[in-house]
């Protein structure tokens, strides 16, 4: 099988939820592609002030996304960081700590679990040897013990994922990415981009790689990558002198930290199987449409928000693999803010570390403006 389908995958996994803070929907398609490596996470309630959300796209396979998408909130819960208040800080330790937890026979076996890789017979024998402990929410306590075993010695995926999330805790939302799906929010209309794509022939990251002992070709990374930064991808982060950080590929995310007021209208995160297709601004203008035509068509009763999503993926997706373009995995995320916010000060983008500041605007005609970070570190406004 290559790597397309000869019919696309349209049916799509949908969700809805809200609390008091936001409202949101969801939904993730395989499409075109002949398996599905996206996956995703949505804790509306990660604690009593707190909602979680998190779009991966994996490459190679599905496990590393598999993997993110269960471990890498409870990772944030638990770092001393997350409960003095700094998020940024948690998070930032929670995506270095996903590439930690995959090595060695634990990482093995989960991520052997994950793919579907364990026979039923070895499942039996490596239940007794190696007991699972159950459970894949939230209130998860695991130390990740070392465990000896076959594969004591993996040192982790070659295949891997990018990771985009967005944690919102009253008026703070903190965003956190390494790789090429985005976060967006709408401010009065206008889509700003809080993260930025990480590829290959980005300065910063050219300057990286090169210094790690990489090369980029055809805009991959050593010819073959068409990011700079992921978890996973073990066969790129081999340079025993070099901290994790600075390796040709690093998981190391961008933090951006924004003060919502109540111009702020909702927030995207996608996948770039849907940003391959429609621009940030493309993207805020048909949701906006949408919810005008819901409010027009239903006074009484709001469309689901994962209805938009639906329609996104729907109009994302190609007739035909001619192009490429369109025929990947989509997964959206889109979550609205309900209107309890006080008004604020003009937002900020700020880092929770020291390191140097490069900040981006990129107007698309004169309408979409991209704020991110290099090296994990911004402060800017929007």
């Amino acid at each position: 099988m290559g790597i397309y389908l000869s019919t696309p995958k349209t049916e799509k996994f949908s969700e809805d939820s809200e609390n008091d803070r936001v409202r949101y929907g969801l939904s993730s398609m395989q499409g075109w592609r002949a398996a599905m490596e996206d996956a995703h996470a949505a804790y509306p309630d990660l604690d009593e002030s707190t909602s979680f959300f998190g779009v991966y796209d994996g490459h190679g396979g599905k496990v590393v996304a598999k993997f993110c998408a269960k471990y890498l909130h409870q990772q944030v819960l638990k770092h001393e960081a997350y409960a003095t208040g700094d998020i940024g800080a948690s998070v930032h330790r929670a995506f270095f700590r996903m590439d930690e937890m995959m090595r060695g026979q634990r990482g093995w076996r989960e991520l052997a679990i994950l793919g579907d890789k364990i026979d039923k017979l070895t499942g039996m024998i490596e239940g007794l040897i190696w007991s699972p402990k159950g459970g894949e929410g939230i209130d998860q306590d695991d130390d990740w013990a070392i465990e000896e075993g076959p594969h004591s010695d993996f040192s982790g995926p070659t295949s891997g994922s990018t990771a985009c999330v967005a944690i919102l805790r009253n008026n703070q939302l903190v965003v956190a990415n390494a790789g090429d799906s985005r976060c967006v929010i709408s401010r009065k209309g206008q889509a700003y981009n809080l993260s930025r794509d990480h590829k290959p022939d980005l300065e910063a990251e050219k300057e990286r790689i090169l210094k790690a002992g990489g090369f980029i070709h055809a805009g991959r990374v050593n010819g073959s990558l068409n990011l700079s930064r992921a978890i996973g991808d073990m066969e790129f982060k081999q340079n025993k002198l070099l901290p994790a950080e600075k390796q040709t590929v690093s998981a190391n995310p961008d933090i951006n930290t924004v003060e919502l007021c109540d111009d702020d209208d909702f927030l995207v995160l996608a996948c770039d199987g849907i940003w391959d297709c429609m621009s940030s601004q493309m993207l805020v203008d048909f949701i906006h449409e949408q919810l005008r035509s819901s409010e027009l068509l239903h006074a009484m009763q709001e469309t689901k928000l994962s209805v938009i999503c639906e329609r996104v993926l729907d109009r994302c997706l190609a007739p035909s693999t001619a192009t490429g373009e369109g025929c990947d995995n989509m997964t959206m995320i889109l979550v609205q803010f309900k209107k309890s916010i006080k008004s604020a000060s003009p937002a900020e983008l700020q880092s929770s570390h020291s390191k140097s500041v490069d900040t981006e605007s990129k107007p698309e005609g004169g309408q979409e403006k991209a704020v991110a970070a290099v090296g994990g570190a911004t402060k800017s406004s929007i």
